[in-house]
């Protein structure tokens, strides 16, 4: 799956967070200073000929909303990191969080329990 650019997948994160939206509801969705509009339709013109939104027309306005849901994406996003920056190794990454993000005590027994009761 495509890797978004950052301002494409702003425009998802909305698509996602709205169901459906005009352009217009995307741009006012953007936190200040909001780029033009046309560089919005041009990431949603972007986005639609990669298959991630597609439109329904009312005329000459169009509603847009998500083909790949969020859940999709992240997964490949999630998969991607792990075999370009952790060797493929689930290992590798819990390590990186217990030793560089400063995991606690609590939260990992916490996964430690989701994990047993998976296992179950």
């Amino acid at each position: 799956m495509k890797k978004l650019t950052p301002k494409e997948e702003q425009v998802m994160q909305i698509l996602w967070q709205l169901n459906t939206a005009f352009l217009k509801d995307i741009w006012e969705a953007l936190d200040e200073p909001r780029p033009p509009i046309t560089t919005i339709a041009s990431i949603v013109k972007k986005l639609e000929g990669a298959d991630f939104i597609d439109h329904e027309s009312f005329g000459r306005t169009h509603r847009y909303f998500a083909k790949v849901t969020k859940e999709t994406y992240r997964n490949s996003s999630l998969k991607s990191l792990l075999n370009n920056y952790f060797e493929g190794s689930p290992k590798q990454v819990l390590s990186y969080f217990v030793e560089e993000e400063n995991m606690d005590a609590a939260e990992i027994n916490r996964l430690l329990k989701e994990i047993e009761e998976k296992n179950e």
